[in-house]
């Protein structure tokens, strides 16, 4: 047993390396030693030329015979297949996915690694050491990840790496195809009370007010139909009167809401992943599922694109979340977001701008936005490196502005600056 094991180990060892050279070893399909063996060779050819020994020749061409019985030998196809659990489709930063391994042999097959690749952001990749294994007999394995950062990964390809007897060439079988997951943003409970404009004290009602089945404000009550949720029914009028009564609540001043989203390299923290963005991605998502989920109608754009346009309902939330799996920075302003801004405003909207930074180029157009009669709250991710103008410019605009600290709690950064849905 003490021969196979070693050479499990050399395999497990040479597969775990990144080092250039053995990246260029794996794919000439040599071991460190047989990678000896060919220097050894072109130099006693060269030695043997330049002496003139038959002796030397005989060995460079032993040496090279050597070589090709281990490729032959070794290039020989595995009889096995492996089969990989179901995958969540979806995931979120931090949450664990169980996966099982089945490996099935058609053929004896003896000293091979099987390699379950992965992106570091999930995990190391899992390598299962496979002494040996008859024909119908089946291996599990078990092992679980968990994505430390949103993004599109591929769990995979399953992989089965072997060497020739003599320890000088490698091989390896492709078993199991990849298998995509996409990696959501963790998104935490936000507040962001669209009721007010910076113009309006009080506050004014648009003309025909309308029932929210999940608003801020009561609207009144009516009769309970089936599919009403049983925690707005109101008890206390179901003993007054005997009738089963739900609450409504009054919508506030729009249902249309517009986050911008700051993807300007320029102004974010340097790194990859970038710190200060990724927790702006992160902050955009809970925005985009708080409002979502109170039914109103959500449009996500940066500073180059449109990541969704009028989204609403349920299914809405996942389209969504795929765009922020997916968005990357870019070298674009934020003033490219300008016409987007603009494009939306009009009496009623809500604008949501998070971002590192906000320059007077910036501030000048969301002034524009303001004067349209839309509401306009900055979130500002706050870092050691931050702009303390930015603040000051959005509060000067007369918006309201949150300020996210790095490495802090979303919700808590909302809950102490918009309130926990107390009116400002």
């Amino acid at each position: 047993m003490a021969a196979p094991t070693a050479k499990l180990n050399r395999l497990s060892r040479t597969g775990a390396s990144s080092s250039a050279l053995l990246d260029w070893l794996e794919k000439a399909h040599l071991t460190v030693a047989g990678l000896s063996v060919v220097g050894l060779a072109v130099l006693g050819w060269i030695v043997a030329r330049l002496v003139g020994s038959r002796t030397l020749y005989l060995l460079v061409y032993a040496g090279v015979l050597v070589m090709v019985i281990s490729w032959l030998v070794a290039r020989k196809r595995l009889g096995l297949e492996v089969d990989r659990s179901e995958l969540p489709a979806r995931m979120r930063e931090g949450q664990t996915a169980d996966v099982v391994l089945k490996l099935r042999a058609q053929k004896r097959a003896t000293i091979l690694i099987v390699e379950e690749q992965l992106d570091p952001a999930l995990g190391k990749t899992v390598r299962v050491p496979v002494s040996a294994i008859s024909g119908g007999e089946e291996l599990e394995h078990s092992y679980a990840f968990s994505p430390s950062r949103r993004g599109v990964y591929d769990v995979g390809p399953a992989v089965a790496r072997w060497s020739d007897p003599f320890g000088l060439t490698t091989q390896q079988q492709l078993l199991a195809e990849p298998t995509k997951v996409i990696v959501h943003p963790a998104v935490e409970l936000v507040h962001d009370r669209i009721l007010t404009r910076m113009w309006e004290d009080p506050p004014i009602r648009p003309p025909v007010s309308k029932p929210w089945p999940t608003g801020f404000e009561f609207y009144g009550m009516r009769e309970y139909v089936p599919g009403d949720d049983l925690r707005r029914v109101v008890w206390a009028a179901v003993a007054k009167t005997g009738k089963m009564l739900v609450r409504e609540s009054e919508q506030g001043i729009t249902d249309r809401v517009s986050i911008v989203l700051d993807t300007n390299r320029e102004w974010h923290k340097p790194g990859d992943p970038s710190d200060t963005f990724e927790a702006a991605v992160r902050v955009a998502g809970s925005l985009g599922v708080r409002h979502l989920g109170d039914g109103f109608s959500v449009t996500l754009s940066t500073c180059t694109a449109r990541l969704g346009t009028n989204l609403r309902g349920p299914s809405a939330r996942y389209r969504m979340l795929d765009e922020l799996a997916m968005v990357q920075m870019s070298k674009t302003p934020l003033t490219g977001a300008a016409q987007f801004l603009m494009g939306d405003a009009r009496r009623g909207s809500h604008f949501v701008i998070v971002t590192p930074h906000l320059d007077q180029e910036m501030a000048s157009r969301m002034r524009l936005v303001l004067e349209r009669g839309a509401s306009v709250v900055v979130v500002k991710i706050v870092w050691d490196e931050s702009d303390p103008m930015s603040l000051a410019r959005a509060a000067g605009l007369g918006c309201q502005v949150v300020q996210v600290p790095l490495n802090s709690s979303i919700e808590s950064a909302f809950t102490h600056q918009v309130g926990g849905g107390i009116r400002r």
